[in-house]
């Protein structure tokens, strides 16, 4: 279940925003291994001086248009598996809403199910049934 922070300029309208969250799941389900339905995203959109990034820093030209994706995930992928979702993502942004693909970035950050709770304040690696105790 990964949970993903989206970080974008300010001045985005919701169908953008919309189009982007719905092609980074998109990526997720078809390259990693995600199921449909598991989709939690968080969109932080910045003032300008809030989101500071190098135009050239290994990519780019990057534009106002950057997006960064940090996403958090409950297991180990292969590196193979993150190289097509990265592709992938890039290709769907590039469809709708039209990102450059200049404009992406993705960091991946793994955790174990120790370091979740989905829900009640039950760690989701408790047995199942481990709420009701």
């Amino acid at each position: 279940m990964p949970f993903t922070r989206i970080s974008l300029l300010a001045g985005k309208s919701p169908e953008y925003l919309a189009s982007v969250s719905d092609s980074l799941d998109r990526a997720l389900v078809e390259c990693f291994e995600v199921p449909e339905k598991d989709r939690f995203v968080a969109i932080h959109q910045h003032q300008p001086g809030e989101l500071i990034f190098d135009r050239t820093y290994r990519g780019g030209p990057r534009s106002r248009d950057y997006i960064f994706f940090h996403i958090t995930t409950g297991r180990e992928r292969s590196p193979e598996t993150k190289a097509r979702f990265y592709r992938r993502l890039a290709e769907c942004l590039a469809d709708a809403p039209g990102v450059r693909p200049q404009d992406v970035m993705v960091t991946i950050v793994n955790s174990t199910f120790e370091d979740w709770s989905f829900a009640s304040g039950i760690s989701a690696a408790a047995p199942a049934g481990g709420g009701d105790q």
